[in-house]
């Protein structure tokens, strides 16, 4: 009997039992549905982080001053010296200062994040605008209170209409709004629209700290990113002696540390959801012990005509790596399916990586051969006289 014959055996068997044969695919379609669903979340939820990251641009270093163990300082005139020194390597730089406040206008109010920054951050982190201009240099220079305001504020506090010179209280200080951004996260509150920005001299009132400890800055060459984080790497050892009092990393480097992240939360899923498919092999073995011993008459049969062993063993393994890879192209429609149904709840763009797909597959027959191995042997070592005589 050649690999052809056997195969049509094996399909005929599974036609014939199709209760016994769906329940012995359960555990395989289940662990390769778990296996694509969980590689495709995974990476779906690696490309929503990479893009947000990606959108802050490439070429952009985040710098955060500790001051661990130093008594010295590095302040925002010393940053400023520092990068006009080295023009050639960077683009372009903005203090950041972080602070949580209550905005409010008239009755309503709102707790937002206010980030202090100057006029080069909307430049460099691709800031862009609906309505009026951004924070400038005079603004800074002279600790002006104005703010650039997002959607959800404008939204909360405005009605969405905000007027020229509208003006809105941050922690009981009165502020002018110059500028309202674009939407850009459906103006929810947490999201990206719900922030507040204003010079970052006046940001250090309101965060209780004269002292600038965040930078954003933009490197010319991408290429030299790393060298570029090195030069910084270097000034601020020297302003410190310590390696501790301060961080320095590229949006480069996060995306690789993201992606080393995902990578290892997948290889953890996938191999959870792997015992599906061991205990879906199992099934496959249980059932074909089964089916070896209804059979033992045919297979005394065929040994009497001239079988040889390698025919016996090789028609069985072909029946439970059938079986199995049925229960795996089942498992794949099943786990695509609930894939795009996920992405669609979570909100993300989730798509069956076509590698996630052909490796479940592959593993699905590869443990239908591998737990069908012993019932073929087992079938294969039957002598022909006692397979006869079985009732």
């Amino acid at each position: 009997m050649n690999i052809e014959q056997s195969f049509k055996m094996a399909i005929k068997s599974l036609r014939t039992s199709k209760m016994r044969s769906f329940l012995t695919m359960l555990g395989i379609i289940i662990g390769v549905a778990s296996v694509i669903i969980l590689v495709s979340l995974v990476n779906g939820l690696s490309s929503e982080i990479t893009s947000s990251l990606e959108a802050a641009g490439t070429n952009t270093i985040s710098v955060n001053i500790m001051g661990r163990g130093s008594n010295k300082s590095f302040g925002a005139d010393d940053m400023a010296a520092f990068i006009e020194e080295n023009k050639e390597r960077f683009k372009a730089y903005s203090p950041v200062v972080n602070a949580q406040a209550t905005a409010k206008n008239g009755v309503d109010s709102v707790t937002t994040s206010v980030t202090g920054v100057n006029e080069l951050y909307a430049g460099m982190q691709g800031v862009t605008l609906e309505a009026g201009r951004f924070i400038q240099f005079i603004d800074a220079d002279r600790l002006q209170k104005v703010c650039v305001i997002g959607t959800y504020i404008a939204d909360e506090l405005f009605d969405g209409a905000v007027y020229a010179d509208s003006t809105v209280k941050i922690n009981g200080s009165s502020y002018t709004v110059v500028g309202v951004l674009e939407e850009t996260a459906d103006s929810t509150e947490g999201s990206g629209d719900d922030i507040i920005y204003v010079p970052y001299t006046t940001a250090t009132r309101l965060a209780g700290n004269a002292n600038v400890s965040s930078y954003t800055i933009a490197a010319r060459d991408v290429a030299n990113i790393d060298d570029t984080v090195d030069l910084i790497r270097t000034e601020l050892y020297g302003a410190f002696g310590n390696e501790n009092a301060y961080r320095v990393v590229s949006m480069s480097q996060m995306i690789d540390m993201m992606n080393e992240i995902t990578g290892s939360i997948a290889v953890v899923l996938v191999g959870i959801a792997g015992i599906s498919l061991v205990v879906g092999g199992i099934g496959i073995m249980n059932i074909m012990l089964v089916s070896v011993t209804e059979r033992t008459r045919e297979i005394g049969i065929r040994k009497a005509l001239g079988a040889r062993r390698s025919a016996i063993m090789s028609q069985f393994i072909i029946e439970a790596a059938t079986t199995s890879a049925a229960g795996g192209v089942i498992g794949i429609l099943v786990g695509a399916a609930l894939s795009f149904a996920a992405g669609a709840v979570f909100d993300m763009s989730v798509a069956p990586s076509v590698g996630a797909v052909l490796i479940a597959f592959g593993v699905s027959v590869a443990i239908g051969m591998i737990f069908g191995y012993f019932p073929a042997g087992k079938a294969a070592k039957l002598h022909p006289i006692d397979a006869l005589r079985y009732e």
